[in-house]
């Protein structure tokens, strides 16, 4: 017997299934002939009449077999990074041949059930890039489907294959067939008819034949007898039955065989006796943690016993979960004012609850700036994947933190220090630690109480820590730092007798109360910065600036060096009458350094003294020197001007 597909479905199902490379709507059974090529360490090399060769690369009319492709022809080759199914395993590399060739080659094993539909299918792709799509031949395969003996059964030309944009867009191609009444066994093969050398490069993977039938949807119903799932979820230790049902009718031309699989490795077996659309599943409270799956086969009347000739339901998977197993959370401890946070772990979803708290999904759960009301137990629960779950408790306890208070200070004179008094409140009676900043200026930065002299207006942080809770409390205080004013009197002045001179005095700050020098003689007002000053005699000024902010008397002083004014005669008579006999220059003996020259018209020197202790008496050498006028350069050594001029010697 065969599945009953009324003629027209059965020329639908052929038709479009050979238009559409990504099949038609069916149930599938399980493979009787499945090529993957192997995975792993252990590829499988198939049935063909292409040779092999190592590696990725096959040349025209070879084949390889890879779990990738990169790197052999870059501009027009995909670069292909895993199999058709991405399970580390292999796929059929083909460079075809200049002529045609068999790609596949295999014989099914004598199970097959004459008159069943089945499916001959392959995943294809054509391996070269879009860009080069028209000066490339294209991949065009005929699948065929013969008895033993060679003779056609029927075939299917699947025509170009053509060229596509992902490295990963695989094609479907089959075909489906009825096979004859006499015939158990088959061979399938795969045979490639377009030209190779420029083109018709190609991989296949996850060959397979298999029983083709009518779509058999089955899953979990509901009390109204609706599938509304197709998993369902308990917990180990409770108890709960399913019923599985297929949207399936009973029909007089079909049987039906439900499968069970532990997942245990041994595979999907019969359910002795279940043979009907409907399972009931009873699952006690004993039923061991596991993965427990079920699907509903179905064949035309006797062909039910054979796997082989059998389409297959979708799974329906029941998990039997374990509870969750969380590792325990210990006691927390915040400070006023932190974060609370709080982790679960070993579950799939949490659900929080706690002093204050509406319950939240949140993990972990986040309290910003907590306060003494969310101190407390908090509960949450562990949920695993299938909704089971675990309790945990937290107790989280909140500590108060210190509350510091810092007396304000008065602004301090630069250089001067002064004391900064900080109160602790609501710190409980433990130890604490203290921590100012900036530590510039401060005799002890870690001492309650130090002494402040900072060099600029300073604002100063106290963060105070209770030893015990390690929770910290902060505050700070301004000091502010007065200019004390820097006396200056400015450089000290040179001047001649009867000359006067601006004293350069000042202050380096603003805050200055008042000037006065001392002596004040002399001054023309020795109250100001800068008064005028015309002594007759060398003095010694003294500047005192008194600071308006009640930050001190500052002093400094500036010399005053008073030249006496020296005249210099035109004329003397050395002639030894006891009358105007030396060149007399009054007052240059006051000017120790200075220097005379004198020299002759004609420039020769003839006379010169360091100071003037003795003047001149119109001789060079004792000898007198004839009358007549001379010419003298005067160096005071004073930073004053050179004086020069000339002296007449009479005789």
């Amino acid at each position: 017997m065969q599945f009953k597909f009324s003629l027209v479905t059965v020329l639908f199902l052929l038709c479009c299934y050979k238009l559409s490379a990504q099949g038609t709507a069916g149930s599938l059974g399980d493979p009787v002939v499945q090529e993957d090529f192997g995975s792993g360490d252990n590829p499988h090399y198939p049935n063909t009449s292409y040779p092999r060769v190592g590696g990725s690369c096959p040349n025209d009319g070879y084949y390889a077999l890879a779990k990738t492709e990169s790197g052999c022809h870059p501009d027009t080759w995909h670069s292909v990074l895993k199999d058709h199914t991405g399970n580390d395993g292999y796929m059929m590399i083909v460079n075809a041949s200049a002529s045609p060739g068999e790609f596949y080659n295999q014989q099914t094993p004598p199970l097959l059930c004459g008159g069943t539909t089945y499916e001959f299918s392959a995943y294809v792709k054509n391996l070269v890039v879009p860009a080069y799509a028209g000066s490339h031949e294209k991949p065009n395969l005929t699948f065929r489907i013969e008895r033993l003996n060679g003779a056609l059964i029927d075939s299917y030309d699947t025509g170009p294959i053509y060229e596509t944009a992902g490295a990963d867009d695989w094609q479907k191609v089959a075909k489906i067939f009825i096979l004859p009444a006499d015939v158990d066994a088959v061979v399938v093969k795969i045979i490639n008819n377009a030209p190779g050398g420029t083109g018709n490069d190609l991989i296949l993977d996850d060959i397979a034949f298999r029983a083709f039938g009518p779509v058999v949807q089955a899953g979990i119903a509901d009390d109204a007898g609706q599938i509304t799932t197709t998993a369902g979820n308990l917990c180990v230790g409770t108890s709960k039955t399913y019923t599985i049902k297929s949207q399936l009718d009973n029909n007089p031309d079909y049987k039906y065989q439900w499968q069970q699989n532990l997942n245990d490795g041994t595979g999907w077996a019969d359910l002795p006796g279940e043979e009907s659309t409907t399972l009931v599943l009873p699952f006690p409270a004993s039923k061991p943690v596991g993965i427990y799956q079920y699907r509903l086969g179905v064949a035309a009347g006797a062909n039910i016993t054979s796997v082989a000739c059998r389409v297959n339901s979708n799974t329906t998977t029941i998990n039997v979960n374990a509870y969750p197993v969380p590792a325990a959370i210990p006691p927390k401890a915040f400070c006023e004012g932190e974060t609370l946070i709080l982790t679960a772990a070993g579950g799939a979803s949490y659900r929080w609850t706690g002093p204050n708290l509406p319950e939240t999904s949140q993990n972990p759960l986040v309290i910003p700036n907590v306060s003494a009301a969310n101190a407390g137990r908090y509960h949450v629960e562990v949920i695993s994947a299938g909704g089971c779950s675990t309790p945990q408790d937290v107790d989280v306890t909140i500590n108060i933190k210190p509350v510091v208070a810092i007396d304000p200070v008065p602004p301090v004179c630069k250089g001067s220090a002064t004391q900064l008094t900080a109160t602790i409140t609501n710190g409980g009676a433990s130890a604490f630690t203290y921590n100012w900043l900036p530590a510039a200026g401060l005799s002890d930065a870690h001492a309650a109480n130090p002494l402040a002299g900072p060099a600029v207006s300073t604002t100063y942080t106290l963060t105070v820590t209770n030893m015990a809770t390690g929770c910290q409390g902060s505050a700070q205080v301004q000091v502010d730092v007065l200019d004390v004013p820097v006396a200056d009197a400015g450089t000290d002045k040179k001047i001649f007798e009867g000359q006067s001179v601006k004293l350069g005095g000042n202050a380096s700050a603003d805050n200055v109360l008042s000037y006065s020098w001392s002596p004040p003689l002399y001054l023309d007002d020795p109250n100001t910065a800068n008064p005028v000053a015309n002594p007759p005699f060398d003095v010694h000024y003294l500047l005192t600036v008194t600071s308006a902010n009640n930050c001190g008397i500052f002093t400094d002083e500036v010399f005053v060096r008073v030249f006496q004014k020296i005249t210099i005669p035109s004329t003397f008579t050395p002639n030894n009458d006891g009358t105007n006999d030396l060149w007399n220059i009054e007052a240059l003996e006051t000017y120790p350094q200075a220097v005379i020259s004198i020299f002759t018209r004609g420039g020769k020197q003839v006379f010169q003294s360091k100071g003037y202790s003795t003047p001149w008496n119109g001789k060079l050498n004792g000898k007198p020197l004839p009358a007549g006028t001379y010419y003298y350069t005067i160096d005071l050594k004073n930073d004053t001007p050179l004086r020069s001029g000339w002296v007449l010697l009479v005789r």
